[in-house]
């Protein structure tokens, strides 16, 4: 008789593979696989529940999808004010080629995602970087997926860029200054961005055909600020509410600003243009593909959570390498990243932590060196495929809209020279200056 977690690892692995086939179907297949879940679960196969059903409200990050509903009703309003094309003016006239532009659009990026969301970057960036290419004609697709694997990148680099990041601090009593220097050496924020500035000679290598030059000699003239100002608003919010402590806030805290933000710009522009108009216009213009299929994703992860799939990966990661440190913390990072390349990595650092604590208390260590190569494996590991991140998948979610669709391929010709380059940095930087 087959295992609740055969069944579970089996569907997983079968909803990869009709996602790579059915690129424009993602979401019907998450869904339909979380749905599997269910049914399973109640009619009673494999033994052990999957995913229960009183369980499928938790499982889904609510903080996520709220950000999401916020950030993308802004969004359109801020694209309907013709900001994103001043901007693309401003940046057209910094930099002398195609080449360089999208070189500036995704160090933009990363230093915005250093201090919020990653998807929230995404979906405040891309909107600058499609106008810039529908103004120089030319496809999209590399300047947003770039755009997308930089705000992951540097969503490690502070305390407050990225979930992971909170976790860690949690787990190794760190604050915001020590993401920089930890105990008289030199914090993970060096290696992110160490790994981040050396993408630059990587996108020179990619794009080096780029070389046609950009001017702009227009001036567009912005309708409306108010949508600025609520974006760089709920901006300055969600860095303010990053310094509270987890306690004191609520899990959606971040999402509840990006909601309400979004809520205050519909209601000013109704009261503008004394019409719904816009906000039915930013209704229909939000990406609802994206959020069904984290919906569906955020589920099956929960599913193999239940079933002691990530524990398994977990375990046998600290076991393997418990013998040699090197080999340890080698395991641990390039472990990561392969494992986060296709599991969401926050679950996966959760179960980690403790584990590699207790690792490290055995071979009388310090943990933080372990910590710091789980953050840099787990945290980049996402940028390999265009669904192991959430900001990956709202990246290619605005391409779609735009009628480009992203395939595996076309990711992972930008995500893997991107990711090994970062982490392999990373990992280096890592060892020379933690290494017990």
């Amino acid at each position: 008789m087959l295992t609740s977690k055969t069944i579970a690892i089996a569907l997983f692995v079968l909803m990869y593979v009709l996602m790579v086939l059915l690129p424009k179907k993602r979401a019907v297949v998450a869904l339909s696989t979380a749905a599997i879940y269910v049914i399973l679960t109640l009619i009673g196969v494999g033994g052990d529940p999957i995913l229960p059903i009183t369980q499928v409200p938790s499982a889904i990050d609510w903080n996520i999808l709220m950000m999401l509903v916020g950030t993308m009703v802004i969004v359109d309003y801020f694209i309907e004010s013709k900001m994103p094309n001043v901007i693309a003016e401003w940046l057209l006239r910094l930099a002398p080629n195609v080449l360089w532009v999208t070189i500036l659009m995704s160090l933009f990026s990363g230093i915005i995602s250093a201090f919020i969301d990653n998807v929230a970057t995404v979906l405040m960036v891309a909107p600058v970087g499609l106008a810039i290419c529908k103004k120089l004609n030319i496809s999209p697709v590399s300047m947003i997926i770039c755009i997308a694997v930089s705000s992951n990148l540097q969503g490690a680099a502070t305390l407050v860029g990225d979930t992971t990041s909170i976790m860690l601090a949690g787990a190794a009593g760190m604050n915001f200054n020590d993401f920089f220097v930890f105990h008289g050496r030199a914090g993970i924020f060096f290696a992110v961005e160490l790994g981040a500035l050396l993408t630059v000679p990587i996108m020179m290598i990619l794009f080096h055909k780029d070389k046609e030059p950009v001017t702009s000699t227009e001036h567009t003239v912005v309708t409306d600020y108010v949508p600025t100002i609520t974006m760089l608003g709920h901006v300055v919010l969600l860095i303010i509410a990053s310094f509270i402590p987890e306690e004191m806030k609520p899990e959606t805290t971040n999402g509840i600003i990006c909601l309400v933000c979004g809520v205050l710009t519909v209601v000013w522009e109704i009261a503008k243009q004394k019409s719904t108009d816009g906000m039915w216009h930013s209704l229909k213009a939000m990406d609802w593909d994206t959020m069904l299929l984290l919906t569906g994703l955020f589920c099956v992860i929960a599913g193999i959570t239940n079933v002691g799939v990530i524990d398994d990966l977990a375990t046998m990661i600290s076991k393997a390498g418990s013998s040699n440190v090197f080999i340890l913390y080698s395991i641990v990072v390039w472990g990561s990243v392969l494992i986060s390349a296709f599991i969401d990595n926050i679950p996966y650092v959760a179960t980690m932590l403790p584990i590699l604590g207790s690792v490290a208390a055995t071979l009388n260590i310090d943990a933080n060196f372990l910590y710091f190569g789980l953050l840099i494996g787990a945290t980049l590991g996402g940028n390999i495929t265009p669904i192991g991140a959430s900001a990956n998948i709202a990246g290619v979610g605005m391409l779609r809209k735009e009628g480009y669709e992203v395939k595996f391929r076309d990711f992972f010709k930008i995500g893997i020279p991107f990711t090994l380059t970062a982490v392999i940095t990373g990992y280096l930087f890592v060892w020379l200056v933690w290494k017990p």
